[in-house]
């Protein structure tokens, strides 16, 4: 896995971006989206319907949007089956692989933010007040789930190396490693 820069595509047209539940996959996605004029998908729109549940299409929409040239969006929903679909596609795996304190209090905030303003999600879906979090399980509770998916991708990581060997693969620790990477990329928008 090349933690260097330089090893990456100088111009990378489909990004995938892995992390941990609040490392910043979906903000890094719109900052590429902007920097790099890629058209954005956000998985979490694809994949939930109303009410919160699965969409029937969920992956032949990402089939449909991983066969076009460019493209940014989040590494997630690998146990519904997208990693074959979309780590062959990809040109570039960003990894961010943050310190907990850092995702913790991103998610936190996230969580609070959009459970007070009940700001409209996906298709019509909306976060869970947060005394009702208490009561919930892994699978429902995002803090929960955090905390239960925590190694998730150091785990996966070296097998996904292996079995993706063209794919680049930018392992960054820190936001200030992500801001650096950033600065080099050429504009086009």
């Amino acid at each position: 896995m090349p933690a260097d820069p330089a090893a990456a595509p100088s111009a990378p047209q489909r990004i995938l971006i892995a992390g941990v539940t609040g490392s910043g996959k979906t903000t890094l996605a719109q900052r590429l989206s902007a920097i790099r004029d890629l058209p954005r998908v956000e998985l979490d729109a694809l994949f939930h319907g109303p009410e919160w549940t699965p969409r029937p299409t969920f992956l032949d929409d990402v089939r449909a949007f991983a066969a076009t040239e460019r493209w940014v969006t989040e590494w997630q929903y690998t146990s519904k089956g997208t990693d074959p679909i979309l780590a062959p596609r990809a040109d570039l795996a960003i990894w961010l692989d943050y310190p907990y304190r850092i995702v913790r209090a991103r998610l936190l905030r996230r969580t609070i933010s959009r459970s007070v303003l009940r700001r409209e999600l996906w298709n019509g879906n909306h976060e869970e007040p947060l005394w009702a979090m208490l009561r919930q399980g892994p699978e429902e509770n995002i803090l929960r789930w955090q905390s239960a998916t925590l190694h998730k991708w150091r785990e996966r990581m070296p097998e996904i190396a292996v079995e993706h060997p063209r794919l680049p693969i930018l392992r960054f620790a820190h936001p200030r490693d992500t801001e650096r990477w950033l600065r080099t990329l050429p504009r086009t928008s």
